[in-house]
């Protein structure tokens, strides 16, 4: 079910070896892997909003996430709607209960012409030694990044006046305790409306997808056929 959502940490021990035991590493874990998500997420919505022009250049800076230039906004309130919505996420990350991230944006009628949709799997972890794999993994999210970066050459030009909504779908369990998590004072979890959600007969475009140990994700593109009407 879609959320309409308006940040993170996060701690984890090390393995103990025994006497004459090789060297343990660190050990991923839920949290930690939610901390990857978080910040990737992050930087992917703010690159959005620039490359599909939701705000103009002007409050964007360059600046380099996963060896990589990007653009990420200065503006401090939609800074803090970005990182308040992913403070919140995060407690579903770290229980697997996220299903999809949507950045939705709008017309001046708040319809859908765009919909950013990020599905993610978290396969149960393992003792996994993180040094290598979290490499792996940037590696992988880069991609992603750089996907993002050029997306604008497959979908056509969003009308003038757009805005963004950001949507979770959660787990079945954890929709019916939804009221239960609030994380930020009076920041709450609010029911997505149906227009938020609905695209009649949209275009889906693939744009990337990747597979590691700790995460599955997809990453597409639904956009509405005639988006000046």
């Amino acid at each position: 079910m879609g959320r309409g959502l308006r940040r993170w940490g996060g701690a984890c021990g090390r393995a103990r070896a025994g006497p004459g035991a090789p060297r343990a590493l660190p050990l991923l874990c839920p949290p930690v892997v939610a901390d990857v998500l978080c910040e990737f997420l992050e930087v992917a919505v703010h690159l959005i909003l620039y490359v599909r022009e939701v705000y103009p250049v002007g409050i964007f800076q360059k600046r380099k996430k996963y060896n990589v230039p990007v653009q990420m906004s200065c503006h401090p309130e939609l800074n803090q709607y970005i990182q308040d919505t992913l403070h919140c996420v995060k407690p579903l990350l770290e229980k697997n209960d996220v299903e999809k991230v949507v950045v939705v944006i709008l017309d001046k009628e708040h319809r859908p012409v765009e919909k950013f949709v990020f599905e993610i799997t978290q396969p149960p972890l393992l003792s996994i030694s993180s040094d290598s794999l979290l490499s792996h993994v940037e590696q992988l999210l880069r991609a992603f990044i750089l996907k993002i970066s050029v997306c604008d050459a497959v979908l056509d030009h969003n009308p003038p006046g757009c805005t963004f909504t950001v949507l979770v779908h959660t787990r079945e369990a954890a929709t019916r305790n939804m009221e239960k998590i609030q994380v930020i004072k009076d920041f709450p979890w609010i029911l997505a409306d149906e227009q938020d959600v609905h695209m009649h007969d949209p275009r889906l475009i693939p744009l990337k997808t990747m597979t590691s140990d700790i995460l599955k994700m997809q990453l597409y593109v639904e956009e509405r056929a005639h988006k000046s009407s």
